[in-house]
């Protein structure tokens, strides 16, 4: 494990004449930091641009365990993925389909390599305001009404948990020719519990893009870029990291890489058992909310614009209630200390995990028993 190279390292004496300047001494600086094992790019540890090492084996038990024919290590989160991807396999001057709920990185690549971007706007769920799945139809006539299109960028899942028909949409793509990145930033978890979606890795997509540090137990930036098929530029993706990101990778974020994808190998069918135990747990418990509602849990239902849904995204709305989710949000930050993730006019995104506890869903289920009450 890179993580206990890293420790074994720090112990053994060896004298830092390298960067950085911190030189592994914490005496002058607070606690908490693990400068011990923040080290540069030296002998035995390997190259990321280049991996042959540790760094490699990394790269590899990515893409066993995500079933991808290559995988990189990304420091500067999924962001550096995505221009990575987009550039890799695309001309200056083409053009590319992209969903209009996409993440800001995607018309900042067609800006960055003198792309055209055409978006494909999803349909809106009218009560939650959420956006749905992109659909297989409204790839197709986007194709037809641009035939010279040379990628379709989709996000699968998107912020709120939305999943498109990503196989049916790649089979579309990929009889004109055409790749198929997917955006899965918010979809690392997937494909390890019959309770989730696929995995975007195993429907065909080409190029997929995921942030560990978002679902699973990462750091922050810890990110994975995945080439899944024939479609995709392997090696110009390799360059344009080389690129992109920084020539000094941080090992502490590899480590948690590592030691992510090493949890994962390990021990994913009791975390994810575990998991399931929880949300099944809190979808009881929020039974008797009467005004707010948790969207695909309860009596609504999955809307029909949805093709699947990450049931790991607590998307709670307001329906027709005086409060706003960016209230709803600010009451539970300052009466219940739970802060959420993200607050919008109608809702409000609660993210979970493997590494939440059964007292933190009772946490949140509580509170909004008791605001829902209140209203």
């Amino acid at each position: 494990m890179l993580y206990e190279k890293l420790y074994e390292y720090a112990k053994s004496g060896v004298y830092p004449m390298h960067m950085p300047g911190h030189k592994r001494n914490a005496e002058h600086l607070p606690p908490g930091l693990p400068y011990g094992i923040d080290i540069t790019e030296i002998h035995g540890f390997d190259d990321l641009h280049s991996p042959s090492g540790p760094l490699l084996e990394t790269a590899e038990l990515a893409a066993a365990l995500y079933g991808s024919e290559k995988a990189f290590l990304l420091v500067n989160g999924s962001t550096a993925g995505i221009l990575a991807a987009i550039g890799a396999n695309t001309e200056r001057g083409d053009r590319i389909l992209a969903a209009g709920n996409c993440h800001r990185s995607i018309p900042n690549a067609a800006g960055l390599f003198g792309l055209d971007l055409t978006y494909i706007t999803p349909e809106t769920d009218a009560l939650s305001g959420v956006a749905c799945s992109i659909s297989p139809g409204a790839v197709e006539s986007a194709l037809k009404s641009e035939p010279g299109t040379k990628l379709v960028v989709i996000t699968s899942p998107t912020y709120e948990g939305v999943v498109s028909d990503v196989r049916t949409i790649a089979e579309i793509t990929h009889d004109r020719g055409i790749p198929l990145l997917v955006d899965s930033a918010h979809g690392a978890h997937l494909g390890f519990s019959g309770v989730f979606p696929e995995n975007a890795t195993r429907l065909g997509a080409d190029a997929v893009v995921m942030s560990l540090h978002k679902t699973l137990p990462a750091l922050t930036q810890c990110s994975l870029l995945h080439i899944c098929g024939k479609y995709a530029d392997a090696g110009k993706t390799a360059r344009l990291l080389s690129v992109l990101q920084t020539s000094s990778p941080s090992y502490v974020l590899m480590a948690s890489i590592d030691n992510c994808l090493r949890l994962l190998s390990s021990d994913k069918d009791r975390l994810f058992r575990e998991y399931e135990q929880n949300l099944k747990r809190f979808g009881a418990d929020i039974g008797a909310l009467q005004n707010l509602a948790v969207l695909n849990y309860g009596s609504d239902g999955p809307h029909p614009g949805f093709f699947a849904f990450d049931p790991g995204k607590l998307v709670i709305f307001t329906k027709n209630t005086v409060l706003s989710g960016t209230v709803l949000a600010d009451i539970l930050r300052s009466e219940y200390k739970i802060e959420l993730e993200l607050a919008r006019e109608r809702y409000a995104v609660a993210m979970t995990s493997i590494c939440d506890e059964p007292d933190g869903f009772s946490r949140l289920a509580d509170a909004l028993i008791a605001i829902d009450a209140q209203i």
